[in-house]
């Protein structure tokens, strides 16, 4: 089954912006706390389980000089038990 996009968020920000919203996530990952992203109406949940793999690619465009820097963080969903109380 392919994937599912749930949430994507593009703007322009400046290099401090971007560096404190990397360091929110780095933050929460590091406390094994989970991640809440939202960008105007979307908004997602993320708890991180196990192992996790990190990815990190730059690629270059060659004819507008434009540099892309991506970093991907992927691990498996905690299976929820589907019992809740309350």
């Amino acid at each position: 089954m392919p994937d599912e996009t749930v949430f994507k968020m593009e703007e322009r920000m400046e290099p401090f912006e971007i560096a404190e919203y990397l360091r929110e996530i780095a933050d929460r990952l590091e406390r094994e706390e989970p991640i809440d992203l939202s960008s105007g109406a979307q908004s997602v949940n993320l708890e991180t389980s196990g192992e996790t793999v990190f990815e990190v690619e730059v690629e270059r465009d060659r004819e507008d000089s434009e540099e892309k820097l991506e970093l991907e963080i992927e691990w498996k969903r905690r299976e929820s038990s589907g019992l809740e109380i309350g």
